[in-house]
């Protein structure tokens, strides 16, 4: 197992410093909660055979525990070093690394999950089919993919939201969206964080590639893979915009 990693500087980081990735590991751990019964469902022929199951953009660990306790042998990964120290604490005595798509190789796996959207922070519409094609080419025989992503309707659903204001004991977070074109969704948000008896402020904006999610199992046959968009991995319902892709790999020997 790997030992925690040092005490990365987060400045480099595209996004989720040190205090956004808090936050959200402690006010936005429900879409795992919510997702996780139908990840391990779909999990268990993996488990069963001892597979290796990568994760993409596992952020602070919250669905990496449930694959965890489950039994699974896991490689989770995140674009952030923040995360990345969350989740090394989060689940202790798991291997959990820095790796940024579409560029970072991928090891292979006997599946690859990933949820809360990750792959939709990617730059473009180009980065996301490279992705695409790195998460093919690791996926080994009758392998599963498990990920969700951001429609064009994820935009359209939320083009006219006002600002939205989320508060723990010692944090406040404002977010302010929204859709400077078809196929971008954007967030900027104000974190607030107590340090003593002062207010600790900084500010990030996240961009979310939008794209024709019934295109994606085309790009996916091309590398072998039969893929398919679904309204959710099991039973939970997905928020309007954020679809499920199931796919797996059955090439011949």
């Amino acid at each position: 197992m790997s030992e925690p990693p040092p005490d990365h500087s987060v400045s480099d980081a595209p996004y989720y410093r040190a205090d956004l990735a808090r936050i959200h590991h402690e006010g936005f751990g429900f879409h795992a909660d919510a997702v996780a019964p139908g990840i391990l469902k779909l999990l268990e022929p993996i488990g069963a055979r001892e597979g290796l199951v990568l994760e993409l953009g596992c952020g602070s660990g919250l669905l990496t525990k449930y694959l965890v306790e489950a039994g699974h042998r896991v490689l989770a990964t995140d674009a952030s070093p923040a995360m990345v120290a969350l989740a090394h604490e989060f689940v202790p005595r798991t291997d959990i690394e820095v790796l940024r798509l579409p560029d970072s190789p991928l090891p292979d796996a006997d599946a690859i999950v990933s949820v809360g959207h990750p792959l939709s922070y990617l730059a473009d519409q180009e980065q996301l089919e490279r992705a695409f094609g790195a998460m093919a080419r690791a996926l080994r025989r009758q392998g599963l993919l498990a990920f969700d992503i951001c429609d064009f309707a994820w935009g359209e659903a939320r083009r006219d939201d006002p600002p939205k204001v989320w508060f723990g004991d010692d944090w406040v977070l404002i977010t302010r969206t929204s859709v400077p074109d078809r196929a971008t969704f954007r967030r900027e948000m104000t974190t607030f964080v107590r340090t003593g008896d002062m207010w600790r402020r900084d500010d990030e904006m996240h961009d979310n590639v939008l794209v024709d999610t019934a295109a994606i199992p085309v790009v996916f046959a091309r590398s072998g893979i039969d893929a398919r968009v679904s309204p959710s991995f099991g039973d939970e319902t997905l928020p309007v915009g954020l679809v499920a892709v199931i796919g797996h790999r059955s090439d011949p020997e």
